[in-house]
């Protein structure tokens, strides 16, 4: 690593033990630099104004600021900066609900610590790593069958069944890049997706699009309220 610039990390997470056995087993790799732990976000964004990070590993339950807002707040403020969750929660809400919010990885505390060093450089580089149990589960979940009432759109409309499901997304208020991360492709992908489902409902902009999702009952008027 002589003449090679390391990867610098900060860890957040509220528990001083599991931040102190992070730093030791990440300061094994020698690609890898600690250069700070956070108790909460607000420190995060303090330590990220004082010396900057290549990636910030973000717990999700802490104090002050949780890792959804610091998320967010890292990414208005620090756009350079990759974050990635590790969390003890696997459940698909608080998955969609980081990655919404702008982390670049998604992993559990039960991870391995060479599965770790490699998110983290992955992540650095540019790249996504989501952790493979809830990758199985993301690929799932779009791969569920539409809603049974919108089954006539499929033949009346040949609206496509990925179609249908960027149309609920839509529907429900979600924006192209968080469509993407929901359903694991790209924001472009997405919006080729809205455009050609335009073209197919006629319908002329978002709110056109949430009136015919209604009239199809691809989703409830209370989902709108």
């Amino acid at each position: 690593m002589e003449g090679q610039k390391r990867i610098r990390v900060i860890i957040a997470d509220d528990h001083i033990i599991l931040r102190q056995g992070l730093r030791m087993l990440l300061e094994q790799d020698k690609e890898l630099e600690i250069i700070g732990e956070a108790n909460n976000g607000r420190e995060v964004l303090s330590k990220l104004a004082e010396s900057g990070a290549d990636v910030v590993l973000m717990d999700i339950n802490m104090p002050e600021m949780d890792g959804f807002e610091t998320t967010e707040a890292v990414g208005r403020q620090f756009p350079e900066v990759k974050v990635i969750a590790l969390s003890m929660h696997n459940n698909l809400p608080f998955v969609q609900k980081m990655l919404a919010s702008g982390a670049s990885g998604y992993l559990l505390k039960t991870t391995s610590k060479d599965e770790l060093c490699a998110a983290i450089k992955l992540v650095a580089g540019g790249g996504r790593y989501i952790s493979g149990d809830i990758s199985v589960k993301l690929v799932e979940q779009a791969s569920q069958p539409v809603p049974q009432a919108a089954s006539q759109l499929l033949d009346d409309k040949k609206l496509s069944k990925r179609e249908v499901q960027v149309l609920t997304l839509i529907a429900e208020g979600y924006t192209n890049a968080e469509i993407a991360d929901k359903l694991f492709t790209s924001k472009r992908t997405i919006e080729t997706h809205r455009q050609n489902i335009l073209e197919k409902t006629q319908a002329k902009n978002t709110a056109n699009l949430i009136k015919y999702a209604i009239e199809h009952k691809i989703i409830g008027v209370d989902n709108q309220l």
